[in-house]
């Protein structure tokens, strides 16, 4: 059977390579070994996954939004849930990602009260463990949350415990990553930063840069980050998504972010591309998102399948469940059928997934064990039901 390789390197033997045979220690052993089964939405939906780029105004249930706004006394552009998903782009194809960002106006209008912001929380990582999603991070700017004058402690608090308390029902892990917007002052980066940094170990497990990429460059918001990474906090920032390579080079060097928000236009600089690749810098890839919001012209253009192939280390995500219509085992299934990426592939980016979380090592080093054990286990349960054909 193959078997699933994550940061392995093909190493020729020790007297080719004109190493000492001393000093030369073979590769490591395969993570798991992948049967040949034909790849279902059934499977994908049992197996263990991550959702690393999750944004929680993106991510409600519709009928939430629609309850939620009679107890508020918001009025919605529609009232029942076909006309509000027409409203807010739900699966549609969007002019560009600032089209695409007006459904944030309606799902923010409803999230301005502790209880709406613990529900929203609380619902989304249920719907996500549902899809045996195992990790889940959840990712907000809480200075949108302020209409109704809630105190940032307070957003930060009702989210926390909306998570919390769906983990204590399903057992998903969680992690909290605050957002700065690029078309606001900077300062308000920096106040969002300072909060992030209050809540490190609380919760909160990182820090991202998110909006408008256009004509909002990263570099004006280095200070917070200059913050983020002297308190040893996580960071990622949205880039390469609405605007070119340049986006993510100032996200990496400006801004020193661990992750690439989409980078879906990283494929125009190949420099840059070798350097993601060389030291090993997650993207945090959502297929349908950007298709919806226009990053790339149709699925097929994508650039999943190729930064996989070449050796990038990427990850599949959703982006906003609602308003792209789609969960984490869905978008698997889009990679598969659409792609053209295996079973062996979706496993190693699965794996991929775990490894790339905001989390602390050893930590991590647990998840991966209990992971790589499930994925084997729920592999030989197809495998033992079915057809011989199949296999």
């Amino acid at each position: 059977m193959p078997s699933v390789h994550d940061d392995d390197f093909n190493v020729p033997p020790p007297e080719k390579a004109g190493i000492s045979s001393t000093h030369w220690h073979p590769p490591p052993p395969p993570t798991l070994a992948v049967p040949k089964l034909e790849v279902t939405k059934e499977l994908l939906q049992a197996l263990p996954k991550t959702d690393l780029h999750c944004h929680l105004d993106g991510s409600m249930r519709l009928k939430t939004i629609l309850e939620l706004a009679e107890q508020q006394g918001v009025k919605l552009p529609a009232n029942d849930e076909a006309a509000l998903a027409k409203v807010i782009h739900k699966g549609e194809v969007c002019r560009d990602l600032e089209d695409y960002l007006v459904a944030f106006d309606v799902t923010c209008s409803v999230l301005q009260t502790e209880a709406a912001l613990f529900r929203a929380a609380y619902e989304l990582a249920i719907d996500a463990a549902a899809e045996n999603v195992r990790y889940l991070e959840v990712r907000y700017a809480p200075v949108l949350h302020q209409q109704r004058g809630l105190k940032l402690t307070a957003i930060v608090d009702a989210v926390l415990e909306g998570l919390r308390t769906a983990k204590r029902e399903t057992r998903i892990k969680y992690g909290v990553i605050l957002c700065g917007i690029r078309h606001m002052n900077p300062q308000s980066s920096v106040r969002l930063a300072e909060l992030c940094v209050a809540y490190k170990n609380r919760g909160v497990v990182g820090f991202d840069l998110a909006g408008a990429e256009a004509n909002f460059p990263a570099k004006e918001h280095r200070e917070a980050f200059q913050l983020i990474l002297k308190n040893n906090v996580n960071c990622t920032a949205h880039a390469g998504e609405a605007y070119g390579p340049e986006s993510i080079g100032q996200a990496l060097h400006y801004l020193g972010a661990h992750r690439i928000g989409h980078g879906v236009r990283l494929r125009e600089d190949g420099d840059l591309l070798n350097y993601v690749n060389d030291h090993r810098i997650p993207l945090e890839c959502c297929p349908s998102s950007n298709v919806q919001t226009r990053a790339v012209s149709e699925m097929a253009a994508h650039p999943l399948k190729f930064y996989f192939d070449y050796g990038l280390r990427v990850t599949i995500n959703t982006d906003n469940r609602l308003i792209t219509d789609t969960t984490v085992s869905h978008e698997y299934w889009i990679a598969h059928k659409e792609l053209g990426l295996s079973l062996e592939d979706l496993t190693t980016i699965i794996v991929s997934g775990f490894k790339s979380a905001f989390l602390p090592f050893r930590e991590k080093q647990d998840m991966l064990k209990a992971v790589n054990a499930e994925i084997e286990a729920t592999l030989k349960r197809f495998e033992a039901k079915a057809p011989a054909k199949a296999r």
